[in-house]
């Protein structure tokens, strides 16, 4: 599963490696890992398609266990962030591409799983800009393209530094 682009402030980590200047998942098991999203997990995902009223993904891993095969996700309108929910544009806070990470509310219908980003931590961590770059995050509901230092909306996750993992290069 192709992550997103390199940048040079990027580095693959563990479970994950490089090729063609793209960051891929990667799994090494000696035995085969069947995980399944539960009510109440934390999952990444990636966002494959944003409508005014929810947006579509697929969930690439659950906690730290990344999937053979993606299920799919969606994140409402009202599920976005806690506060000022009537306020929130899908838009503004999701583009196609973007990695997330969101929390299960519900096991949804037998399409998908309902996904939710109303805390701190949970939104977007990984998002390129129109440019092709990686996306810094300047404030809780902006990104900037360090190339043309343009700002564009998301939800972002306030990332804990307990959850940052750092490669020895």
């Amino acid at each position: 599963q192709r992550i997103c682009r390199l940048e040079d402030h990027i580095t693959t980590g563990s479970g994950t490696y490089q090729r063609n200047g793209f960051s891929f998942v990667e799994v090494k098991t000696d035995i085969e890992q069947n995980v399944v999203p539960s009510v109440d997990a934390i999952v990444t995902a990636r966002v494959t398609n944003v409508n005014p009223r929810y947006c579509r993904c697929l969930i690439i891993s659950v906690g730290k266990v990344p999937l053979k095969e993606p299920f799919r996700g969606m994140i409402r309108k009202e599920d976005v962030r806690a506060t000022e929910k009537d306020k929130v544009e899908m838009y503004k806070s999701f583009r196609p591409g973007d990695i997330l990470v969101a929390r299960v509310i519900s096991l949804g219908d037998a399409q998908s799983y309902v996904l939710s980003t109303a805390e701190n931590e949970l939104g977007v961590v990984i998002a390129t800009s129109e440019a092709g770059a990686s996306m810094v995050p300047i404030s809780w509901c902006k990104m900037k393209c360090p190339k043309t230092l343009a700002e564009e909306f998301r939800k972002v996750a306030k990332v804990q530094p307990d959850f940052i993992q750092y490669s020895v290069t």
